[in-house]
């Protein structure tokens, strides 16, 4: 996926783990006349000992369609030149990725923002639920939306 501004968009929405020093290999290539790249990886927590997974379904489809369009608002908003999204579902276990976002650009602050503006984005409008598996053996419920979530996203109207 490439938008307008030439910014060349790779997004995965997959079951399978993701090597990050690879990926920042990958995006080293994607583009020239980059002097910054900012990385957030995304863990599943273990809620204090509570969970044995974490459940992401997502809607196929719908999710990718909605994190593209994310990602080409955010090459229009910042100097990027490259941005690389990986976001997973399946089970997930404590301490395993979850969604990576890397964005490369001429300098740090608009990688930054960049990286920033994504996540919040992607957190509140990309169509993923999470539902816990507990340690007991129990299903837990479902994790509600943040209201803080919305906050963050709202930072960038």
């Amino acid at each position: 996926m490439q938008d307008q501004n030439h910014c060349p968009i790779y997004l995965s929405v997959q079951t399978q783990d993701f090597d990050i020093a690879y990926e920042h290999g990958q995006i080293q290539k994607m583009a020239s006349n980059i002097g910054a790249i900012v990385s957030f990886s995304g863990l599943c927590r273990d809620e204090e000992g509570r969970l044995s997974a974490l459940e992401l379904e997502h809607y196929a489809g719908m999710a990718e369609k909605q994190i593209g369009r994310i990602a080409e608002q955010a090459a229009a908003k910042f100097s990027v030149k490259a941005i690389r999204i990986i976001h997973r579902y399946g089970l997930i276990k404590p301490n395993e990725n979850i969604v990576l976002v890397m964005t490369a650009s001429p300098h740090r602050e608009a990688a930054f923002q960049a990286a920033n503006y994504l996540m919040d984005y992607m957190k509140t409008d990309a169509a993923f639920w999470k539902r816990e598996h507990l340690k007991n053996g129990e299903l837990g419920q479902w994790v509600e939306a943040r209201s803080s979530d919305d906050q963050s996203k709202n930072r960038w109207l």
